[in-house]
């Protein structure tokens, strides 16, 4: 069995296109509404270790509250950063996703592609129709 997490953000086309690539290798992962269900602060935490980014590189830029909340400051420790994304946590950048091969913040979605342990069952274009993996299920442009 294949256990698939996905923090999703079903508005958000990133996060559904990385969702419908993990449903392209038959897995139906277990799918967390972050918005709705916002993750612990030390899970928080440990997703953005494990996918080796920093706090402020998961923080979501684009929107009005970033900057209402004067976030761009350099000076904002990471705690402080934390704290607003845990108070709105629409600032959290998404989707991660947590595979026995790792944790990726999928931006773009087909980053997924890098820690899924199943391969693509078929072709695969994302929303705008952009081609991310062949009819053989190859990434597209890839060596995979």
């Amino acid at each position: 069995m294949t256990n698939i997490s996905i923090y999703h953000n079903p508005a958000c086309g990133t996060s559904r296109n990385t969702l419908a690539l993990i449903r392209n290798t038959g897995v139906e992962p277990e799918i967390i509404d972050y918005v709705k269900s916002p993750p612990s602060r030390e899970l928080l935490q440990e997703l953005i270790g494990k996918a080796g980014l920093t706090v402020r590189g998961v923080l979501r830029e684009k929107g009005a509250l970033y900057e209402e909340l004067g976030l761009s400051d350099p000076a904002l420790s990471d705690a402080a950063l934390l704290d607003a994304m845990l108070a709105h946590p629409i600032l959290i950048n998404r989707p991660f996703v947590v595979t026995e091969l790792g944790v990726r913040l999928c931006r773009p979605s087909e980053l997924v592609l890098d820690i899924l342990p199943l391969p693509q069952l078929a072709a695969f274009n994302k929303e705008d129709g952009e081609a991310v993996v062949d009819a053989a299920g190859r990434k597209v442009g890839g060596k995979e």
